[in-house]
């Protein structure tokens, strides 16, 4: 924008080109129609944004809700197969955990995190734990050697380990480890965490409609280089009475202006795709990381994760 201003500042004062500027009211319409699809397009970003983040909500609560379901409905004479079966679900559940956030961080060709340099440059202050890891080695504590190579062989790992869950659950329904109706309720949070699986699939798999983005971008450059020509002629006309040099506020005003729209451009464009791994993301990383823990102390474990703590105030 300094660029932009200051060219034909210097050309219209010391070069005599009085036909660089130009009416102010195209100028003012171009903007009013930026203004208008800059909002729409930060509402519906946003919008996706908190989506997102109501979505990791309902999983807390169902995986909360699991974790007491297993307990208090799985049953066994023999106390110590009991919290080994208690267990052997609810690592299950931590390993849909980790192939949801696995395949949430996975990079698609329209996010921005790994195209824009301004992206890029800003990783330096943060990491993306789900890019610094494998996820045959996070799964590793929470399956069994042979689950964990079927699971590593499918293409949703994450529906797969829930269809797991689901075939394990029936199994102790006809070993009569989970009376019918206790089975029914289990599968029944099963179906919702499918269900919140999807929405966050549906989010992830589905961009911000190219069009709106396209057309916002234009429309915000094609201002950014209208303003200082606008401003020029706008400040052209206080020259008698300010005298020839008020002609170069034209280009703080068009710095300022431009960088309002290019900011609100930059906003939309950063929570267009809450699990692309953007510093705006929903920290799905540290809501899995929180859910674990509950889980654990809910099987009486007293050797838990700690909690992941911000780095340079950021939680992924």
């Amino acid at each position: 924008m300094l660029v932009l201003s200051t060219v034909p500042t210097l050309i219209f004062y010391f070069f005599g080109w009085t036909w660089l500027a130009i009416p102010w009211v195209p100028v003012v319409l171009l903007g009013t129609a930026t203004a208008f699809i800059s909002g729409f397009k930060n509402t519906q970003t946003y919008n996706r944004t908190w989506e997102a983040r109501q979505i990791y909500g309902a999983i807390i609560n169902s995986s909360r809700a699991l974790g007491i379901m297993v307990k208090d409905f799985v049953r066994s004479g023999d106390k110590a197969k009991e919290s080994e079966l208690h267990k052997e679900i609810i690592y299950r559940h931590f390993a849909w955990l980790t192939a949801m956030r696995f395949q949430l961080r996975e990079t698609k060709s329209w996010e921005n995190v790994k195209t824009r340099s301004y992206y890029k440059e800003y990783l330096q202050y943060y990491k993306v734990p789900e890019w610094e890891t494998k996820l045959s080695d996070e799964l590793k504590p929470f399956l069994s050697q042979e689950e964990l190579k079927y699971i590593l062989t499918t293409k949703n790992r994450a529906t797969q380990i829930l269809a797991s869950q689901s075939d394990r659950l029936r199994k102790l329904n006809e070993e009569g480890s989970i009376s019918d109706y206790n089975y029914v309720a289990l599968e029944n949070q099963l179906k919702d965490l499918y269900d919140q699986q999807g929405k966050c699939e549906r989010i992830k798999n589905f961009p911000y409609p190219r069009q709106f983005t396209s057309v916002n971008l234009y429309f915000t450059n094609m201002l950014c280089f209208l303003l200082p020509l606008g401003f020029i002629g706008e400040f052209a006309k206080m020259t008698e009475k300010f005298g020839e040099h008020i002609i170069w506020f034209a280009i703080p005003f068009s710095v300022f202006i431009g960088w309002v729209f290019l900011v609100l451009e930059q906003i939309g464009e950063s929570s267009e795709n809450p699990f692309e791994g953007n510093p705006n993301d929903i920290p799905i990383t540290q809501i899995s990381r929180n859910i674990e823990i509950d889980l654990r102390e809910m099987l009486g474990e007293t050797d838990l994760p700690p909690a992941l703590q911000p780095v340079n105030n950021i939680l992924m």
